[in-house]
């Protein structure tokens, strides 16, 4: 019995002293981390990790490109994220969209490689997905829309034919699904203080300092590269610059380099997942 008791002792003094050396890493040893390297301590550590079924499991492999070209060991950690989605935001079909397993599964794969490099991935600035089979009457601009984030109905909106056709065109430039969840991902990247959160915001600013500056907005512009819609506002122009990031990274740093590099740190990308070839 006193055996069984000093175990006891030891298993809790045991999970005391990870709690607490958690908190401190966290808390005291992190900040200055990122204060020195611009990226979190680690991104990527699960206890307990979720699985996808094999349905689920089978689109991921056969529809999307991006988890076929990591690692065995980043492809676990990759479906542990899409279950995690999938387990933590619901899906809402509306105007006859069915909601099925491809739907679930490459949207949640969209927001996952948005996020790959980030600990915090997890985000309130949205809590449900609502998926249209096509255009919709969106309720804040009352206009026809392909896709929105909503942070008043904390919801992100697609038109699946749209959501479709931005995965099929993979060096287009244009990802519905890439820029609206780069909406939400900006809202709580300015409005969070998780570690994710304060090395987005930070990237973020000097992106925007830097492309402000008149030369270099006139090179940006003059360039071509970004379509015009990309310069309506600041929030536009991080979601078009995402999507360039993701389809045509290789022409991104050859062009803009200093442009490509913050915005990799923004998001704590692993250089290693994006040499020339793989979308261009």
């Amino acid at each position: 019995m006193e055996d069984i008791s000093g175990i006891g002792l030891l298993l809790v003094l045991g999970v005391t002293g990870a709690i607490f050396l958690y908190r401190f890493l966290n808390i005291a040893v992190e900040p200055l981390y990122i204060m020195v390297t611009g990226k979190p301590i680690y991104v990527h550590f699960y206890p307990v990790r979720k699985r996808l079924n094999d349905t689920q499991l089978s689109i991921l492999r056969r529809d999307f490109q991006f988890y076929r070209r990591l690692s065995p060991r980043r492809q676990r950690y990759f479906e542990h994220r899409v279950a995690s989605f999938i387990s933590d935001y619901p899906f809402h079909g509306q105007g006859g969209q069915v909601i099925d397993d491809s739907v679930r599964v490459l949207i949640a794969s969209t927001y996952v490689m948005l996020t790959f490099g980030m600990r915090h991935y997890r985000t309130r600035a949205f809590e449900r997905i609502i998926v249209y089979p096509g255009p919709y009457r969106s309720t804040i601009s009352e206009v026809d829309h392909k896709g929105e984030f909503n942070p008043q109905l904390g919801a992100i909106v697609f038109s699946w034919e749209h959501f479709q056709q931005g995965m099929a065109e993979g060096s287009d430039n244009l990802n519905l699904g890439i820029h609206e969840f780069t909406h939400a991902l900006h809202y709580h990247g300015l409005n969070s203080r998780d570690a994710s959160a304060s090395i987005f915001a930070d990237r973020y600013h000097r992106i925007m300092k830097e492309v402000l500056h008149p030369p270099n907005a006139k090179r940006l512009v003059d360039s071509e590269y970004f379509r015009i819609y990309a310069y309506t506002n600041q929030f536009e122009f991080l979601a078009v610059i995402l999507e360039h990031f993701f389809e045509s990274p290789g022409r991104f740093r050859r062009e803009f380099p200093e442009l490509y590099e913050n915005v990799r740190r923004m998001i704590n990308f692993d250089p290693e997942l994006h040499p020339d070839e793989i979308y261009n």
